[in-house]
């Protein structure tokens, strides 16, 4: 059994799975990463692209290369594994995407080959945490989403019943209201752009957006928060667990081949006093 693991580790499929998973070859691919969102960036720049373009096309095109050859040995090593993963999933459409023809229909992909640039997620493990956090905490994110949409609904119909009239253009209708009160929530000039010049004809209006602006962008705001930090919490807390019931496996196998190992001292030496009592009474 111990030949075949070390048949497998030594043959090809180990020595590409040992490449691949290098720290170097990982910090080699980050730094292809960065220098592939530089070098999309220059190509943003015409002035740039007028004095080495072609260079800049040759770079970006060697770095693809090197971004399909990893994907595909990464194929090879993990196999169906590969495609039961969702980040070996986004390398490859993001890699794939880079690969379509950016000419004629297809023109406006040319602009997604930005996305190699995440590929940066999925290469420093601190960042992965974080998406992961993110996603876990969609669901309580929707659920505080759906409340503030309710608490917009509820401020917009109020606010067209009691400035549509004087101020069509913001509070006219219910979509203008939302509109405005999305405005307001942002803080932007929500004083001297809108409550203070209703207030000349409307004296009480502080009354309605102060209340709604402590809501709707204090108060949420703050939940929206602690359902993202609650789930880096979670995901932190998990991470932990599973190291420490690595360090438990290997504690208690290492324990386990100690106790073999002893006991087979055991038996060695017992074997060993034996044979010397025999040739002692011989």
């Amino acid at each position: 059994m111990r030949e075949t693991s070390a048949t497998v580790h030594s043959g090809p499929h180990g020595r590409l799975h040992g490449f691949i998973v290098h720290p170097r070859v990982q910090a080699g691919i980050l730094l292809l990463i960065i220098v592939n969102a530089v070098l999309l960036g220059m190509e943003t720049s015409p002035t740039i692209m007028a004095a080495a373009g072609g260079a800049i096309r040759a770079a970006d095109t060697a770095i693809l290369t090197i971004f399909v050859i990893e994907i595909a040995i990464r194929l090879f090593v993990h196999r169906g594994r590969f495609f039961r993963d969702p980040w070996s999933l986004f390398d490859f459409a993001v890699v794939a995407i880079a690969l379509v023809p950016a000419s004629g229909a297809f023109s406006v992909l040319r602009a997604l080959r930005v996305l190699r640039v995440l590929r940066v997620l999925t290469v420093v493990p601190s960042m992965r945490r974080v998406v992961g956090a993110l996603l876990g905490a969609v669901p309580g994110l929707l659920s505080i989403g759906a409340v503030l949409l309710l608490i917009y609904y509820v401020c917009a119909v109020i606010a067209t019943n009691l400035f549509g009239s004087a101020y069509p253009d913001r509070f006219g209708n219910l979509g203008r209201s939302l509109y405005s009160l999305f405005e307001i929530m942002t803080l932007d000039s929500w004083s001297t752009g809108t409550t203070r010049p209703m207030m000349a004809e409307f004296p009480y209006a502080w009354a309605f957006f102060i209340p709604f602006i402590l809501v709707a962008s204090f108060t949420m705001l703050n939940l929206f928060i602690g359902v993202i930090v609650d789930a880096m919490q979670t995901v932190s807390q998990a991470e932990h667990d599973d190291t420490l019931d690595a360090l438990d496996r290997t504690q208690d196998h290492i324990e386990t081949e100690l106790h073999v190992e002893v006991r087979a001292l055991r038996d060695e030496i017992r074997s060993l006093r034996a044979l010397i009592e025999t040739r002692a009474g011989g």
